[in-house]
């Protein structure tokens, strides 16, 4: 006899939204340095996304909650190598923390991205094997922080921000190639914009060569349809294209819906195409206020 396939736990933005807004907190840091052993604010934002998309919030044991996150998750990562997280099944993550609302983001190796591709050469051999998959949607998560308390939150799909991974990939190739023409320099293969082998005379020392991307985040990015508010302790935006909404389990449009509210409300937006500016992209803002 065949073994009862186990169901597998379903899990995507507008739950994570329904989850923050059921139950807001800010003071991260204090909240998961005792119970989750997390040792800097970044540490802390990380444990808060997970727990956002697991429904476990309020579940303080380390060894249960790693058991809740293999049931949601196909693949958590780490700091060198995106995403941080992809949902079983479903979207990738990429948790960045920022300092102030006018900073920007350092993306290092790793130019921004529409969607997360499989044969992408900045992914790992067990992100690529996680599961069948080709490409994902994915959620870019950025978190203003100020003495270790959460200032404010965005969730927004690399589609609705950066362009195409063609435009990034042209200046990338045109940047490697033109280093690689440099008369009278060897050089190796490598994923990195180029490495010089033997710059000294004894032969032993060599050269990296490595993009450091960054972009702009979203508060700024996005001014011209969520404004900050100065008078607002804690605020939260999500922004996704409507398609996309209306692709989310009906039950789960339904419940977030539910809780729309002078403190939480869902608009009907435009958004600039990352691909052309000139075009608007329908799409829905997610807004979460704490006064």
């Amino acid at each position: 006899m065949f073994g009862r396939r186990s169901r597998i736990m379903e899990t995507n933005l507008l739950v994570a939204i329904k989850n923050l807004v059921s139950e807001p907190i800010t003071n991260l840091f204090s909240h998961y340095r005792a119970a989750n052993r997390a040792n800097s604010m970044g540490d802390a934002l990380e444990f808060y996304i997970k727990d956002l998309f697991c429904n476990s919030l309020n579940e303080n044991n380390l060894e249960k909650k790693n058991e809740i996150y293999s049931k949601y998750f196909s693949y958590i990562g780490n700091q060198n190598n995106p995403p941080d997280i992809i949902i079983k099944q479903g979207d990738a993550i990429e948790v960045k923390k920022i300092e102030s609302l006018r900073s920007g983001i350092a993306l290092n190796s790793s130019y921004p991205k529409d969607k997360l591709y499989s044969d992408s050469p900045m992914i790992t051999t067990a992100c690529r094997n996680c599961e069948d998959w080709r490409e994902k949607d994915l959620v870019y998560v950025v978190g203003v922080s100020k003495e270790n308390k959460l200032k404010a939150l965005w969730f927004l799909y690399g589609n609705c921000y950066a362009a195409s991974k063609e435009v990034y990939e042209r200046i990338r190739s045109k940047v490697s190639k033109g280093i690689n023409e440099l008369q009278d320099v060897e050089f190796s293969e490598t994923n990195e914009l180029g490495r010089v082998n033997r710059v000294d005379p004894l032969g032993i020392t060599y050269l990296r060569i490595r993009g450091m991307w960054g972009i702009e985040n979203p508060i700024k990015v996005f001014d011209y349809v969520a404004p900050v508010d100065p008078h607002v302790l804690f605020s939260v935006n999500a922004i996704i294209l409507k398609e996309k909404y209306l692709l989310f389990p009906k039950k789960d449009r339904q419940n977030i819906e539910k809780l729309v509210s002078d403190k939480f409300t869902i608009m009907d937006i435009k958004i600039k195409s990352p691909n052309n500016p000139a075009k608007l992209l329908d799409a829905k803002l997610l807004s979460f206020q704490k006064t």
